[in-house]
C-alpha cells in the first residue's frame, strides 16, 4: 500500500515538473517581454534626468517627488504641483464619467440584445463590435469630423437656423468625453450582455407578478444578478480611459491634458525620463487598485452565489 502511494506521488511530481518545463518558454517570454521593460521604467524613475532626454545613472528620488510636488527655482522650497494634480483629477473624473455614461448607455443596450430571439442576437453583437474593426485613430477622427466647428452637428444646426454661429465643441473636456464614450462603449456592452444572457428572466416575470414596479425589479432583481458584468465592464472602460492618449490629443487639442499626454510630454518635450517613469508607475498603481477592487468584488459575488 505504501509503495503504491509512493508511486502515485512520484508520478504526480514528474507530471508537475513536466508541466513546468513545457511552460518554461512562455514564462521566459513573459518575463523578458513584460517584466523587463517594466523593471527598466522602475529603475529609471529613481535616476537623474539627463540634459538630452536620457538619464544619468545617479540615484535620485526627484522623479517621485515631482509627481505631486515641485521645487522653487530660487530657494528649492517644495509646493504642490498644481498642474500635475489638476491633470490627475481631470483624468480620474473624465474616466469615471466615461464609465458612468457607458454604463447608462450600455446597460439598456445589453438588455435589449439579451431579450432578442436567439437567432438575431449574433447580428446585434456584430453591430456592437464593428467599431473594433477600425483603428482607434480613425474612429477618433470620425468624432472630430462630427463635432468640429464646420462639422456635421454645427452644419445641421446652421442649416436649420437653430444657431447663429458654430458652437465650440472641439478642444474641450466635453469633446474628450464624447470620444471616449464612443470608443469604449463596446467594452461595457459585451460584459453586460454576457451576464444578462445567463439571467433567468422568469425571476423578472415573477417580480412583475408580485406587483413590483419596473424600477424595483431593476434594482432588486436585475442589477444584483448582473453585478459581475457591471463591475467587469466598468473596469474594462475605466482602465483604458484613465491612460487614454490618442483621444485627448486629437479632441482636446493639447489644451486638456490627461495622464497619457502628461507622460508622453515628459519623455518628449520635457526631457525628464525619471518623472515620466514615475508618472507611469503611478498610473499603473491606480490601475492595480482598480483591478484589486474588481477581483475582490467578483470573488465575494461568486462566494455569495456559490
Amino acid at each position: 500500500m505504501a509503495d503504491a502511494v509512493g508511486t502515485i506521488e512520484a508520478e504526480k511530481s514528474r507530471d508537475i515538473r513536466k508541466r513546468w518545463l513545457l511552460s518554461l518558454p512562455a514564462l521566459l517570454i513573459i518575463l523578458i517581454a513584460a517584466t523587463g521593460p517594466l523593471l527598466i521604467v522602475v529603475v529609471y524613475s529613481f535616476l537623474t534626468p539627463g540634459p538630452y532626454g536620457d538619464v544619468v545613472w545617479t540615484p535620485s528620488i526627484d522623479g517621485w517627488i515631482n509627481v505631486a510636488l515641485q521645487k522653487d527655482i530660487f530657494d528649492d522650497t517644495l509646493s504642490l504641483a498644481d498642474a500635475h494634480i489638476s491633470i490627475f483629477l481631470r483624468s480620474t473624473v473624465l474616466s469615471l464619467v466615461t464609465t458612468v455614461l457607458t454604463l447608462l448607455v450600455g446597460f439598456p443596450t445589453a438588455y435589449f440584445i439579451a431579450t432578442r430571439p436567439q437567432s438575431t442576437r449574433e447580428l446585434w453583437l456584430l453591430l456592437i463590435t464593428i467599431p473594433f474593426w477600425t483603428n482607434l485613430l480613425i474612429r477618433t477622427f470620425a468624432i472630430l469630423e462630427i463635432i468640429r466647428n464646420d462639422g456635421l452637428i454645427n452644419g445641421l444646426l446652421l442649416k436649420f437656423d437653430l444657431i447663429a454661429k458654430p458652437i465650440q465643441m472641439l478642444f474641450t473636456d466635453g469633446a474628450i468625453l464624447t470620444g471616449m464614450v464612443y470608443v469604449y462603449l463596446p467594452l461595457m456592452v459585451l460584459p453586460l450582455y454576457a451576464s444578462m444572457e445567463k439571467l433567468d428572466f422568469r425571476l423578472v416575470e415573477a417580480g412583475y407578478d408580485l406587483y413590483a414596479t419596473p424600477f424595483k425589479v431593476l434594482r432588486r432583481i436585475i442589477i444584483p444578478l448582473v453585478k459581475p458584468g457591471i463591475i467587469a465592464g466598468s473596469i474594462l472602460v475605466f482602465i483604458p480611459a484613465l491612460g487614454a492618449y490618442v483621444t485627448p490629443s486629437i479632441l482636446g487639442g493639447g489644451k486638456n491634458l490627461m495622464l497619457g499626454n502628461l507622460i508622453e510630454l515628459q519623455f518628449g518635450q520635457g526631457r525628464n525620463w525619471p518623472l515620466g517613469s514615475a508618472l507611469s508607475i503611478s498610473l499603473m498603481l491606480i490601475v492595480m487598485v482598480a483591478l484589486l477592487f474588481y477581483v475582490r468584488n467578483a470573488g465575494s459575488q461568486e462566494t455569495r452565489h456559490g
